[in-house]
């Protein structure tokens, strides 16, 4: 599946046209490797990262979505491998205390 249908069916991109934006900024890898074109394919067990609201985040993908549903069906067909990094704020209270 292109990766820019992916974003838009797994609910990344409000449509194609955002999600071939993202990609075209150079900064979408699959495996490690930089993604150039939104044709780009993306398997099952495939590892997407990408720059999203100030932050790094990563995906495992787990199924190929045949439509853009409901965000519940959406969120089953990744997994999220960035952990929850706390706001820095929060970070340096919990070593104060220590």
């Amino acid at each position: 599946m292109r990766i820019d249908r992916f974003f838009f069916f797994i609910r990344l991109a409000k449509s194609r046209t955002l999600a071939q934006h993202i990609i075209e900024r150079g900064h979408v890898r699959i495996d490690g490797r930089r993604v150039q074109k939104p044709s780009e394919e993306v398997r099952v067990g495939s590892i997407i990262a990408l720059p999203l609201h100030d932050e790094v985040r990563i995906f495992r993908v787990v199924a190929l979505p045949a439509r853009r549903g409901p965000p519940p069906e959406a969120r089953g067909c990744y997994e999220e491998l960035t952990e929850a990094n706390p706001r820095p704020s929060e970070a340096s209270q919990g070593s104060e205390t220590q």
